[in-house]
This record gives C-alpha cells, structure tokens and sequence, in this order.
C-alpha cells in the first residue's frame, strides 16, 4: 500500500521533534508492559519443569500442589516451589518467576509483621506493598492499564460525539444550532460529581458504568470548540469549491472540514487523556470509583494519606502519574505541530 507523501512529511516532522518522539516511544513501552502484565507480574510461575514434563500455570487454570508433590490441594504456591527445588538442589527441577512473582489482588502477610512493608530487592517487593500486604508495583501496573485504556475509551467516544455534533452545528447553524445550544447549556449546570454519588450509592459502579457517565458530560468541551471552528471553516475558498464541485454536505464536513482542524483537535486529545486519568484516579480516591479490590491509583492515593510513614506508597503514584502526564503531553504538542495543516499543502 502506497502511503501519501503529505502523511510521510508529518510523520518525519513528528519524528524531528525529538520531546515528543521519544514520549511517544516510553508511552508506548508503558502500553506493552501493561498488556503483558501477567508475563512480567504474576504470582504463578511462567514455566515450571518437573520430572521431565513440562508445565505453564501462566496460561492455563489452576494448578494444585499435589501435581508437584505437595501435600494440599489448593493452587500451588510458586514462589514456596521454586525455593524447594533449590534446597534439593535438582537439576531436573526447576520453576520461572516473573520479574515480579506477586499478583496485584494478593496479600503477602507475614506472621507478627504488620505491612505495609517497605521496598525490598530480597523479597523482590521493588516498591513496597501497600496497607493489606498488597505489592506496590503490581497495583500499579495494572492500574496504569486500567487507567489509560478507560481514558483512550472515553477520549473515543467524546471525539466520535462531540466532532460530529459540533462540526454539525457550526456548518448548518440555524435551529438546530439553538437546539443543541440549549441542550448544552442544561448539560452544563447539572453537577457531575453529584450524579456520580448519586449513581454509587445505587449500583456499584464498574469500569463501562463510569464511561457511560463520564462521556454522557465529556463531550461538551470539544463540542464547542469544532462549533465555534466550523463556522470560520465553512466561509473559507475551499468549501466554497467543494459546494461548487457538488459535494454534499456530510463529505464537506468530514473530508473538507474536519481534516482542515486536525490540529486543532488534536490539541485537545492530550489534555482528555490526561483528564481521564486524573478523574478516575480522584474517583477511586474518594470512594466513587472502581470497587475494590480493582487496581487503582486512587486507592493507592488514599491509602498513602492515610499512612504517612508509608512513604513508598503515595510516592510511587505520583511519580507514576507525572511520568504518565509529561508523556501524554509532549506527544500532543508534537502531534499538534507536525499535523499543523498551515505546515503543509493545502488537503485534497
């Protein structure tokens, strides 16, 4: 397939922009350690080897401790396993871990301890556990996963509603310009915070609930702006030549129009999601959010506050939040600049 030399010059530009490339490239590591979760952070093993055979308990159900010659019935304990394989000294025996050999729902309790337990290579809790034993880089990594693809999700269905309806708005104007005027307006003054306390205190609210309600006001912002956009884009000689060349108005709008304001739009999507991220971590960290036990940065959050002596905790989510928002960010400004259309020719 042929690429348009127009799309290869914005992608070498973005790629000039060394800020915003090399963001792009650690946001994108962030995504494939979070989608391979549990290769790297897992308390089963990833490949166990026991009397000649072979076993993967990563990719298949539960496997209990009499299959290697333990004495319950219950999933095996890997981390246990292993360490009895190196106290026999058998070669034929042996067991993989994970980076990290600790799922982010289980407790590492110890007897006349009481967590949470700071940093330690030796029990290979890099960051430390949280209050209930729970380890600090688990419940970060998969509430990084959690967190990002709930704000690409709700980004999508906010630029899918809000483009449309304000591209709309702007180029036919009229009644249906006041209409959606008005609807907007109420939308505006109705609390979303209440509504989402509201909507807790009835149902537990889960990760496709909170989409619904976030998205059901999210669309607004972006709404006005492809309004306010498209009334100075419909006046331009190029519309102009396309209403003359017969095109009808719905390809004015999304191949003439749209296209034209991309930089435009695209200056918005850093800031949706970051705002995504940062309005689910304030949900969970006021009770409003996920349910517990999800991995969440908000519990994380709140379990910090409420434990100051902890510092491991609150710390690792702030540093984790920064990073995440600096990258969020820095790929916006170089996508913004590099798709600029007044960089460029004039779109076909």
């Amino acid at each position: 397939m042929k690429i348009n030399p127009l799309t290869l010059k914005k992608i070498k530009r973005f790629k000039s922009i060394r800020r915003g490339y090399w963001s792009f490239i650690i946001f994108v590591l962030m995504i494939c350690i979070s989608l391979s979760a549990e290769m790297l952070i897992n308390k089963r093993a990833i490949v166990v080897h026991y009397e000649g055979g072979y076993y993967f308990p990563i990719y298949g159900d539960m496997i209990p401790g009499t299959t290697f010659g333990l004495d319950y019935e219950y999933e095996t304990n890997y981390r246990k396993l292993k360490d009895r394989f190196k106290a026999e000294e058998s070669a034929n025996n042996w067991v993989m871990m994970p980076i990290v050999p600790y799922g982010p729902y289980e407790n590492d309790l110890r007897e006349y301890e009481y967590p949470p337990f700071p940093p330690s290579l030796a029990e290979r809790h890099y960051l430390g556990t949280d209050i209930v034993g729970r380890d600090v880089v688990a419940r970060l990594v998969y509430g990084f996963r959690i967190a990002i693809f709930f704000s690409l999700a709700l980004l999508g269905i906010n630029y899918v509603i809000g483009v449309s309806i304000g591209s709309a708005m702007g180029f036919w104007g009229g009644k249906f310009d006041l209409f959606f005027h008005r609807i907007i307006e109420i939308w505006s003054n109705i609390p979303f915070l209440y509504v989402i306390i509201i909507i807790s205190s009835v149902v537990v609210p889960n990760f496709f609930l909170l989409i619904l309600i976030m998205a059901f006001f999210g669309w607004i912002g972006i709404t006005w702006t492809m309004r306010t956009v498209t009334y100075k884009e419909k006046a331009r000689d190029y519309v102009m030549a396309a209403r003359a060349s017969g095109a009808s108005d719905w390809r004015i709008i999304f191949r003439h129009i749209i296209p034209n304001t991309v930089a435009i739009i695209v200056t918005y999507a850093p800031f949706s999601v970051s705002g995504g991220i940062v309005a689910l971590t304030s949900l969970d960290y006021l009770g409003f959010g996920l349910p517990p036990p999800t991995p969440s940065w908000g519990e994380l959050l709140q379990q910090g506050w409420a434990n100051m002596d902890a510092w491991w905790i609150v710390g690792s989510v702030i540093a984790a939040m920064i990073i995440t928002l600096l990258t969020v960010t820095f790929i916006g400004e170089a996508i913004r600049e590099a798709y600029d259309p007044k960089l460029h020719t004039v779109y076909e």
